[in-house]
């Protein structure tokens, strides 16, 4: 069964059981209706998957890998900030008239910084220390920078990543591991979309640095489960589980800047049915 799954099942668990609740704070996020979203909540979530072993995507219900695949080539390879250039619609409610969520994520990627190799965005310079300097502990994104946070219509959630390259024995390939920050996350809405969104950028990165991905690290600082959202992952983790699906990405494509949707394919993904009309706390 899909080892996905298994850290679900527990990290739900464990919110539900051991988390603490923030009903009668004053708290940020609002339902529509107007009324305060209240949380389960536990600190410092730590998740850990090895994509030599399986690919990380939910079974319990169906985790959509073509739009998680989307947004993150927005972030990283389109560098926008723009919903115009994103196919889905999980943004919109951040989008001003123009479709801009302001400073946010694609766009902090994007900025070129002055290094002694030359002027390189965020996402070039870790392609290039992966390329050059492999075993550099210094290969980090982050999108929370302070000076713009005010000019951001969403403060960054899952806000860095670090890379991180190691040996594998008997292996004539280096493997490729990283670390996720986030800062925050609806377990209901987001957990599996981050999960999967990054695991296809390790696979992404790893394939035209010709190396093996390996291990995603998930840390998560605010775990939480919205008050309206209790009832469905109590009935989402009784489910059956089923296999973790096959996904790969198209072999010919050795330039990060050229992969699109079309180069994921997924094998052999059986699972539950949607989660239909989740409320989204905004």
């Amino acid at each position: 069964m899909s080892y996905a799954d298994t850290l679900f099942k527990n990290m739900c668990r464990d919110i539900l059981e051991n988390g603490t609740s923030t009903e009668g704070e004053k708290v940020r996020p609002h339902w529509e209706d107007g009324t305060s979203a209240y949380t389960i909540k536990r600190f410092g979530v730590v998740n850990r998957y090895d994509l030599r072993k399986e690919f990380p995507a939910l079974t319990l219900r169906k985790t959509a890998l073509k739009s998680c695949m989307d947004e993150i080539l927005w972030i990283y390879q389109r560098k926008s900030a723009n919903i115009h250039d994103l196919n889905s619609h999980v943004w919109d409610e951040w989008a001003d008239e123009t479709g801009s969520i302001g400073k946010a994520y694609g766009y902090q990627i994007g900025v070129k910084s002055q290094y002694k190799e030359g002027m390189m965005d965020q996402m070039d310079r870790v392609l290039y220390d992966l390329k050059n300097n492999p075993f550099s502990r210094r290969i980090i994104t982050n999108t929370y920078v302070h000076e713009d946070l005010s000019e951001m219509h969403l403060y960054p959630c899952a806000y860095s990543t670090t890379w991180n390259v190691t040996e594998e024995k008997g292996s004539d390939k280096l493997v490729l591991n990283m670390v996720l920050n986030q800062r925050s996350q609806d377990v209901l809405a987001a957990n599996n979309w981050n999960v999967c969104q990054y695991a296809i950028l390790l696979m992404m990165v790893a394939q035209v640095c010709d190396m093996v991905p390996g291990e995603l690290l998930h840390v998560i600082a605010d775990a939480h489960i919205y008050d309206r959202h209790v009832d469905a992952i109590r009935k989402l983790i009784g489910r059956e589980e089923y296999p973790a699906p096959k996904v790969h990405l198209n072999p010919e494509v050795k330039d990060f800047y050229q992969f699109t949707t079309a180069d994921l394919l997924v094998e052999d993904y059986q699972a539950g049915p949607q989660i239909k009309n989740i409320p989204i706390a905004v």
